[in-house]
């Protein structure tokens, strides 16, 4: 009988310590802020982080497709295909924390893709504050702030060092972010 009352218990604790790991096929690749593997947005293509955006600048913001900022996917597309010759990363990681990502993900990815037209590289949704948090995002809290709301943006330099953070309500082609990246290129 002790047994059974303890299982369930013992359920809600393994849930609370490993849940970014579960999240949308996480597999930790070694140590750092992209040392994780996560699967792309509406995909079953699953993508190495530090393959990706170690030793490159990348500009990682949080998204959500029914959000007031949503329509900030064509600046942040805009800044991609401005910046990618000169090695800027530009990676949008989905996440439902502010109850305002599609509850399917085809959806969320027709608004990426269909209706803004995003080439750059989106992921499946993912927690990015709180407990719960990819491990990801909880790095980059640690070394800066947790997102606030949606569309929060964080710089990274070629080190992995977060260089300049902007709140949602600064679009991505905004002067400041336009000339934190200059700077870092």
């Amino acid at each position: 009988m002790l047994r059974r009352a303890l299982f369930p218990a013992l359920i809600t604790l393994l849930a609370t310590l490993l849940p970014a790991t579960a999240s949308a096929g996480e597999v930790a690749t070694g140590d750092g802020l992209f040392a994780h593997t996560l699967r792309r947005l509406h995909s079953g293509e699953m993508v190495p982080l530090a393959e990706r955006f170690a030793g490159q600048p990348v500009l990682i913001v949080n998204t959500a497709s029914h959000c007031g900022f949503t329509s900030q996917f064509r600046e942040l597309e805009a800044i991609h295909q401005h910046y990618k010759a000169r090695g800027l990363r530009v990676a949008g990681f989905a996440s439902d924390d502010f109850d305002q990502e599609a509850d399917d993900e085809s959806k969320a990815a027709a608004v990426c893709f269909v209706n803004y037209g995003v080439t750059f590289d989106m992921f499946a949704p993912i927690h990015v504050r709180g407990a719960q948090a990819h491990p990801l995002f909880r790095e980059l809290a640690r070394r800066s702030e947790a997102p606030a709301w949606n569309f929060h943006k964080y710089l990274i330099d070629r080190d992995g060092r977060v260089v300049a953070t902007f709140p949602s309500r600064v679009k991505p082609d905004a002067a400041e972010v336009r000339a934190a990246i200059e700077r870092l290129l």
